[in-house]
């Protein structure tokens, strides 16, 4: 039986504001697709929208593992900006290594240089997803940052 990837309720506009150096260079328009975070607005929503079918559809059925206290997992991932932006680097290195034009090697890599990082640090227990829970999402408190 396949399962339906169910869109979130997207509550936000976009990441937390980008700093002023952030985005392409002056004048040139960015390639597609474009690292989500430099993204704001129906762009944004948009770019989250495809993500969260790629994660939901692939990602986690076939490399989500058991949810303990020592691999934590936050059903509402799209309210976590670290986990937004780490989730959209490895969908575009998937892209990357195992489109059409890809070396017959891409996969492997991917799943060595990409995959094992980010899902290690994405559920390790002092992750962004610590403290969430099935049927509770909680919020994380950035540090303090002095101006």
């Amino acid at each position: 039986m396949t399962q339906v990837a169910q869109e979130p309720e997207l509550s936000t506009t976009g990441p937390p504001e980008a700093p002023p150096h952030s985005g392409p260079p002056d004048g040139q328009e960015p390639e597609e697709p474009f690292f989500i975070l430099y993204l704001s607005g129906p762009d944004y929503q948009e770019e989250l929208r495809r993500l969260t079918v790629w994660v939901n559809s692939l990602l986690v059925p076939v490399y989500g593992r058991e949810v303990t206290s020592g691999l934590p997992w936050c059903p509402e991932w799209h309210r976590h900006p670290e986990a937004v932006a780490q989730f959209h680097g490895l969908w575009l290195a998937w892209h990357e290594n195992t489109g059409p034009t890809a070396p017959l090697s891409g996969p492997a890599l991917w799943h060595r240089d990409h995959l094992g990082p980010v899902m290690q640090s994405l559920r390790d227990p002092s992750g962004p997803f610590a403290g969430c829970r099935r049927g509770h999402h909680r919020e994380k408190e950035a540090p303090y940052v002095d101006d």
